[in-house]
């Protein structure tokens, strides 16, 4: 067998077991399928693209499995600066939904109080910086370890504080209550 062939061969075992190492590490990519996601609410998520959308009704897409310690990093385009949704995760009640039942990372640029504005912890900080979301792609990575949680937003930590509101394990969810919202890249890692 030729040095060529040799060293193909073993590189042709060893590089899928890299990358399943390195996609292990960072944890399940949940997007482009409705594997793992039960809908609650009405509205209208649909799959395009490998993207998860909605432009109709008020609902969420929930992560069959709870998280405690977790990193959500997720891809999201909003439509206009009104659109409103978000990422929530330690969800305590499924039937019910609110920024007092979870913890959010806010996804709404045109708000009358700032202080919940995207790349916020509703509820309990304001972002550090006001970033505009509408009309293009951003990327959001949400940590969640103990009572230790950061937002980071575009490659800006907009959160970064400490809080026991919600310290138990619950689901993680996209939000959809106006406008046109879209996810993509969806990765959850326990942490």
């Amino acid at each position: 067998m030729s040095h060529h062939k040799l060293l193909s061969t073993i590189l042709g075992g060893i590089l899928p077991a890299l990358a399943f190492i390195s996609f292990s590490a960072q944890g399940q990519d949940m997007s482009g399928s409705f594997d793992g996601w039960r809908q609650v609410g009405d509205a209208n998520w649909r799959i395009e693209h490998e993207e998860f959308v909605a432009d109709e009704g008020n609902g969420h897409l929930v992560t069959e499995r709870s998280y405690r310690d977790v990193r959500i990093t997720a891809e999201f385009y909003v439509d206009t600066p009104t659109a409103n949704s978000g990422i929530y995760f330690r969800i305590t009640d499924i039937d019910t939904i609110r920024d007092t039942t979870a913890y959010e990372a806010n996804i709404n640029d045109e708000r009358p109080d700032m202080e919940k504005s995207s790349g916020a912890l509703v509820n309990h900080m304001a972002p550090s910086e006001y970033i505009t979301t509408a009309g293009h792609w951003n990327t959001y990575e949400v940590t969640a370890q103990g009572d230790h949680i950061v937002i980071v937003l575009n490659g800006v930590t907009t959160v970064d504080t400490r809080d026991t509101t919600h310290t138990n394990s619950g689901p993680v969810s996209l939000q959809h209550l106006a406008g046109e919202v879209r996810f993509r890249n969806v990765m959850i890692e326990a942490l």
